[in-house]
């Protein structure tokens, strides 16, 4: 892989959007757009700890996830939804073609967690709980589907999305043996790809579990998207990862890395 841009501290929730890609600097509370050449911009600074999280919404306004304050943000920082009545602590966000925020968070590292909607009228609700760490999700795009990687859990699961954001049908969509996935991306074919930090790799599966393409890294794999002008360039968030107690290690070594893939 060719690495695009470093001196990251660590880079997390890889989303691809208006030709550019764009990360959350975790430490260093920045939300950066990153062009195919290289050059970053700074688009916020969000004064918290990690995690940092965002998506946006149909009409394109930004929401980021303030994760140790449960709070759902707007681009300029005011509160767009207070979580705190479903868990104290908050990692992935994605957004429904109708508006509707899923976001996954815990009271506690070692204990199951929740998923949460936050409905465009404001209501915040708890729809899914007993997640083993929530990490990415994804909405398919008919907005039928919420995929959720469960780190914990070994899984990408599966659930049917309602037009209230209320989910059902909780299955298991692919069983990835030893592997903890982190973010996660949804191709063109529908298979899904996703970051794993302590196998540092990126695997392409299909629902089911059949692995389609893995990408191997130097380093610990926390998110991934598609971009580029066809689709097909691979962006991986990657740095070393020393554990929670000491996340940035001796200093930053987050990267953004890219592979072009078949």
């Amino acid at each position: 892989m060719k690495t695009l841009l470093d001196g990251l501290k660590l880079p997390e929730s890889a989303r691809w959007h208006d030709g550019r890609l764009w990360l959350a600097n975790w430490g260093g509370g920045q939300i950066l757009a990153v062009t195919p050449g290289g050059e970053s911009e700074l688009i916020a600074n969000v004064p918290t700890a990690m995690p940092i999280t965002f998506d946006w919404l149909p009409d394109g306004r930004l929401l980021i996830v303030d994760g140790p304050n449960a709070r759902l943000l707007n681009a300029d920082l005011s509160t767009y939804a207070d979580l705190s009545p479903v868990a104290s602590l908050w990692n992935e966000v994605v957004v429904d073609g109708r508006g509707n925020a899923f976001v996954n968070g815990m009271n506690d590292f070692q204990a199951p967690g929740a998923i949460a909607v936050v409905t465009p009228d404001g209501e915040v609700r708890q729809v899914a709980d007993g997640i083993l760490f929530g990490n990415g999700m994804a909405v398919t795009p008919d907005d039928a589907t919420l995929i959720v990687a469960e780190s914990y859990g070994s899984r990408l699961t599966a659930f049917d999305i309602a037009e209230d954001g209320s989910l059902s049908g909780r299955r298991v969509w692919a069983d990835l043996g030893g592997d903890h996935p982190d973010g996660i991306c949804l191709d063109a074919e529908g298979a899904v790809w996703y970051a794993d930090v302590a196998g540092k790799h990126c695997v392409r599966v299909r629902e089911g579990g059949e692995v389609l393409q893995k990408v191997e890294s130097d380093r610990g794999c926390f998110s991934c998207t598609l971009g580029g002008e066809d689709g097909r360039s691979l962006y991986v968030l990657a740095a070393e990862w020393h554990g929670w107690e000491n996340p940035f290690g001796d200093g930053p070594t987050g990267q953004v890395q890219v592979t072009e893939i078949g």
